[in-house]
């Protein structure tokens, strides 16, 4: 097996890990608030945070920072991030398991558009064609008018913006800056953000029972083992060789709905998810031929 296909393998089994990972933040959202879940997610989420950070040589030659020049930056991608959590938590304990994961794919489509006011990209129209698409599917899966519209399916989507917001905010700090130091701040102030939140707004409950602690550290345990697959397969390969296979999370958040939550939002999701994954997948084509071309020109010249 070749790096590009042991990439996607770990791509696939991370994505299965964070669908595991929503499935245990559903059965809890009965008893704990999402702003408590979030905070326990993002205390056990240090541990992966950590362990990257010691693992990667580029930290290690660049003689083992802390410090960041931009700093503020990667603590407001951190913020960030503690809100795309909360938003999606929330809606696991309002909408089905498979509804709520499929929206928040949205978040290809929302990093083109923020793209261009906050990197100044240009984007030309197929990418912004590929947005249509995929927010036309996004309409479908949400259902305004739709009898059995929710205003939580909202939720998701917020989500996706965050998501977005996030990775377009990682893509603004210094190249030079480890990846997994950006990672460890994001993580520590999400941390932080979150216990905050909770603190604020819902307060901690006390734990029920061994039980429900177990599920806690099965939550952080799949989430945090993920965050190091994703991390891996992102290492070993280019982005827009892995992006296609994540739209396999849409059949797999399906799949884990109907066999726990007996969840089957057949007429919610399609055939609004097919068009979200179109519209992802063109984006990732598009952005590949426009990577080759600017390759070959440069070897060119």
């Amino acid at each position: 097996m070749n790096r590009t296909s042991l990439a996607i393998c770990y791509a696939l089994l991370a994505i299965l890990l964070f669908d595991l990972m929503g499935l245990i933040i559903k059965r809890l959202s009965a008893d704990y608030s999402a702003a408590e879940l979030s905070a326990y997610r993002n205390l056990f989420g240090l541990i992966p945070s950590l362990l990257v950070l010691w693992a990667s040589r580029e930290w290690h030659r660049r003689g083992r920072p802390l410090r960041m020049r931009q700093w503020r930056l990667a603590a407001g991608r951190g913020l960030i991030l503690a809100f795309a959590q909360l938003s999606f938590y929330l809606s696991l304990g309002l909408l089905s398991f498979a509804t709520a994961s499929t929206i928040t794919y949205a978040n290809a489509l929302f990093m083109v558009a923020l793209a261009v006011p906050l990197l100044g990209e240009r984007v030309g129209w197929v990418r912004w064609a590929a947005v249509l698409v995929g927010f036309a599917g996004v309409v479908m899966v949400v259902g305004p008018g739709r009898d059995s519209f929710s205003p939580a399916a909202l939720l998701p989507l917020a989500a996706a913006a965050f998501y977005a917001l996030a990775g377009v905010t990682a893509r603004m700090l210094d190249e030079e800056v480890p990846t997994a130091l950006v990672n460890l701040y994001s993580t520590a102030v999400a941390c932080l953000g979150a216990f905050l939140i909770a603190a604020l707004a819902t307060g901690f409950s006390p734990l029920r029972d061994w039980e429900d602690l177990g599920w806690i550290l099965a939550m952080g345990a799949f989430g945090g083992t993920a965050v190091l697959f994703l991390i891996a397969a992102f290492r070993m390969t280019e982005q827009s060789n892995l992006a296609p296979f994540t739209y396999f999370g849409i059949p797999i958040a399906f799949l884990l709905g109907w066999l726990f939550f007996d969840e089957t939002p057949w007429a919610e999701l399609f055939p609004g998810a097919l068009l979200i994954a179109a519209g992802g997948i063109l984006i990732v084509l598009r952005e590949r031929q426009l990577r080759r071309r600017h390759t070959t020109t440069s070897s060119a010249s």
